[in-house]
């Protein structure tokens, strides 16, 4: 069959099933998997290769690999460090260990059921991560520990693909040991895609930009994710773990939403192609052949994946609408699954129906998790309206101060506000803290602020001030936009947790801005002056004038905020100049001292 055949048939197949799917409520993953099973050999019959296409396909998850990458800052991941590794790694050991067992007691091999438990504990990245931006998840609590446990999971695949051959009934003859040059190459392979993501491409990137067109930059961006991938598939690792090393790299950089912007269109039309190639190698016939063991084993896998995840999300929160988000979100197999298995049977590790078995429970569970969202949904909405606490909806009060954040720094304000019986409405999305905080007499209401439907109910249009006291940077500035967007009369007044989130709010035209730990380093240091010989004038005097000069500073250099490279002269220009202050005061002081000491000589005489 001709290519643009082909490509006519995937277009026509996704334009008349996804919006019906879509429309229906189920997804368009669902509706992409319906499409290519339609078209696929045990429907229309319209496609020759369809395990071909399902390689090419893959190159969608590579793409999303690396916008993900992107989105994920080297700081950002240090500071997730405790739900990526913590709760990724505890999902995965026990999800892996419970399917793995649960395998080798219903009669499979040993080394088929390690493969089975590998390849059925991953959640599928492009399938949970679509469902829930489309359901504007990403940003909840339970969307960010999904995303976490998702990005352990893409980082398990690695050392899972570099086991299995290792497990191979002839490996440890064939091997002759530790496979040392193996090793060797796949860490100088990572370490040159580190080191040329950190410093080469950005080289290449500015050419490029100063250089180049439009088209050209989104070339590079291709040839990027591409040059990446093939250098991870020659050493032997996943391309997928060299997309997203490359986009982590870029993460920094000033061109960051640029390719991923560029990148965006690809990856969408990639991943929905890999979906309708996951529903075109669906094996229908083993489905019609042995329904009651397909749906079981299905069924099976999503229930114990439910479990395994409720039982890690129960100890990161309390939270039960949480948990339950996590556990429906990531209850279906993955991608990775189909070349996990496909790995194993090349092996002979397991044999080729067991893995037809295992692939059609995979794609079931993915079919299923559209039907899991709607049933978590109307079990969510039945708990609310049973139970819900009266705060989370009802919010009475009008007051003319509302207090966005009621952790460390909202609390502090609140209890200022009181005790001058001003009235304020704070607002906080963590439950837990919610209940804590009410112990004590204070009146808090559980929401997100960034919800134009919550600031409506908590009188946003009525009230005069806005503190913005959230800590997460994101949710933070996400609640200033709808803020300035919507209720523009407010007067905002915000914290910043660093100067680049300071920064990010005056975009937004916010100019009462307080920096975390600014003013208590201040008094910190006030206090080691004076502890080191300084009059307790002085010290005053030197603290003010840093905070006036470092204050100048934030606000001059918050046109060049986005340019490294002017605010790493400017840093060094304005600490020189402070420097030079410091020391010309020191002079005129030792100089008006001399002066006073020679006044004195003259008037009073020596006894």
């Amino acid at each position: 069959m001709a290519f643009l055949e082909q490509v006519a048939i995937f277009l026509g197949a996704a334009v008349a099933v996804v919006p019906i799917v879509k429309r229906v409520g189920f997804g368009s993953v669902l509706g992409y998997m319906l499409a290519g099973a339609i078209v696929g050999p045990w429907a229309l019959d319209l496609v020759d290769d369809e395990r071909e296409i399902l390689h090419l396909a893959e190159f969608g998850v590579v793409l999303l690999l690396f916008v993900i990458g992107l989105e994920l800052q080297p700081r950002r991941l240090w500071t997730m460090r405790r739900a990526v590794f913590g709760l990724g790694g505890g999902q995965f050991a026990l999800t892996a260990a419970a399917l793995a067992g649960l395998a080798f007691a219903l009669g499979l091999p040993l080394e088929a059921a390690v493969v089975a438990g590998l390849a059925l504990s991953l959640s599928s990245t492009a399938f949970a991560l679509q469902a829930l931006a489309e359901r504007n998840e990403l940003t909840t609590r339970h969307g960010r520990l999904s995303f976490s446990i998702l990005l352990f999971q893409d980082l398990a695949v690695i050392p899972i693909l570099a086991l299995l051959p290792l497990l191979a009934p002839a490996s440890g003859a064939a091997a002759g040991g530790i496979p040392w040059l193996d090793i060797a190459t796949a860490v100088g392979t990572i370490a040159l895609v580190a080191v040329g993501g950190r410093y080469l491409l950005r080289y290449v990137l500015r050419l490029i930009a100063r250089f180049g067109t439009h088209e050209v930059f989104t070339a590079t961006a291709l040839l990027t994710v591409v040059g990446a991938a093939l250098l991870m598939e020659l050493a032997g690792l996943s391309m997928a773990l060299g997309a997203f090393l490359a986009g982590v790299l870029l993460a920094d950089s000033e061109y960051r939403h640029e390719l991923e912007a560029d990148i965006e269109p690809f990856k969408g039309l990639l991943l929905g192609l890999f979906f309708m190639a996951v529903g075109m190698t669906v094996n229908i016939g083993l489905v019609i052949e042995t329904p009651l063991t397909v749906l079981g084993v299905a069924a099976g896998l999503i229930l114990v994946k439910m479990l395994c995840l409720i039982a890690v999300a129960r100890v990161d929160t309390a939270n039960w609408r949480t948990i339950r988000g996590v556990a429906v979100a990531l209850s279906q197999g993955g991608e990775f699954a189909f070349v996990i298995v496909a790995l194993g049977v090349s092996s002979a590790l397991m044999d080729g129906r067991t893995a037809d078995l295992l692939i059609v429970a995979v794609t079931l569970s993915m079919a299923a998790t559209p039907l899991a969202f709607k049933a978590g949904d109307w079990l969510n909405a039945r708990l609310e309206r049973e139970a819900e606490p009266a705060y989370e909806r009802h919010i009475e009060e009008e007051n003319r101060v509302i207090i966005a954040g009621f952790g460390r720094v909202g609390q502090i304000v609140g209890r200022i506000l009181r005790v001058r019986r001003i009235g304020f409405t704070a607002l906080e999305t963590d439950a837990e803290q919610v209940d804590f905080v009410r112990r004590f007499g204070n009146k808090i209401y559980y929401g997100d602020a960034s919800r134009v439907e919550l600031l409506r109910a908590a009188n946003a249009d009525k009230a005069a001030l806005f503190v913005l006291a959230i800590e997460d940077v994101e949710r933070s500035l996400a609640t200033a936009r709808a803020v300035r967007k919507h209720f523009p009369h407010l007067t905002i007044f915000a914290r910043a947790r660093n100067r680049q989130h300071a920064y990010a709010l005056m975009d937004l035209g916010i100019d009462r801005i307080v920096r975390d730990t600014f003013h208590s380093s201040l008094e910190l240091a006030d206090g080691i002056l004076k502890e080191l010989g300084l009059g307790a004038l002085e010290s005053r005097r030197t603290v003010d004038t840093f905070r006036d000069h470092d204050t100048e500073r934030l606000l001059r250099q918050h046109a060049i905020a986005h340019d490294t490279d002017r605010m790493a002269e400017e840093a060094q220009h304005w600490t020189r100049e402070l420097e030079e202050m410091f020391a010309e005061d020191e002079r005129s002081s030792a100089g008006e001292d001399r002066q006073g000491l020679r006044r004195r000589d003259v008037r009073v005489p020596p006894r």
